[in-house]
């Protein structure tokens, strides 16, 4: 079997259009892979498909068969590396998953596109564009109400002291949404000047908050932690 001319130039069109719709909305939230990749790959997901599929038709001897899944195959594993690339490390946080998931079926669009499966691929696009669009604010309101936590620490008062603490939530992937520090008040019993630290955090889902803990106690100076008005002791 063989493509006719249009049909080659419809599924080529359609893989650009279905690759440039989920590259358009990473595009837009300013993603490594954007508007450009997205089609890069979808078409030439398509392509490779077509080729796979029908290019060999006639080229090969009697008895021989195309096998096109091994292509197929072949491109998922390449796309793979591609993917890769766009995944960045900082501070123990991972960003770029979901750009990295989309590139991966948006390869997969264009394997359907170019085999001739246009409802699979069309409906795929479709469900790609629901989850990236309407599950991100549905995760955002959701998780981030049980994300933000108040941490209060009661220190010594001294130099780079708000660094030090900043430097142990990053490490633990927290972020720090508001702060805000006490003027200082002199303990009667040492003598010593003391603040308070107020935080405001975003805290990921599986925070090891007895690690988080433990690291704020060793910094020189801290007393006193509270976490959501409760009061952690040291070593616990």
């Amino acid at each position: 079997m063989t493509l006719l001319p249009w049909e080659i130039a419809l599924r080529l069109l359609m893989a650009v259009v279905l690759g440039g719709l989920i590259g358009f909305e990473r595009e837009s939230h300013n993603r490594p892979a954007g508007f450009r990749t997205h089609i890069l790959v979808c078409s030439g997901s398509a392509l490779i498909m077509m080729v796979s599929a029908y290019g060999f038709t006639g080229q090969i001897g009697a008895g021989f068969e195309v096998d096109p899944g091994r292509i197929a195959a072949g491109v998922v594993t390449g796309i793979g590396f591609l993917g890769a690339g766009t995944i960045l490390q900082q501070r123990g946080s991972i960003h770029g998953l979901t750009t990295a998931a989309s590139i991966w079926v948006v390869s997969g669009v264009g394997l359907a596109v170019g085999v001739g499966f246009y409802l699979g691929a069309a409906l795929t696009t479709g469900f790609v564009l629901i989850s990236l669009l309407l599950l991100r604010r549905t995760e955002k309101s959701f998780f981030s109400r049980h994300r933000l936590k108040r941490l209060h620490i009661r220190a010594v008062d001294q130099p780079g002291l708000l660094g030090k603490v900043g430097t142990v939530l990053g490490d633990s992937a927290v972020s720090i949404r508001k702060s805000e520090v006490s003027d200082p008040e002199k303990e009667e019993s040492s003598g010593a000047d003391l603040i308070s630290l107020d935080f405001l955090l975003e805290t990921p889902l599986d925070l090891n908050r007895l690690e988080l803990f433990d690291s704020l106690y060793k910094l020189n100076g801290v007393i006193d932690l509270f976490w959501d008005n409760q009061h952690i002791p040291r070593g616990s």
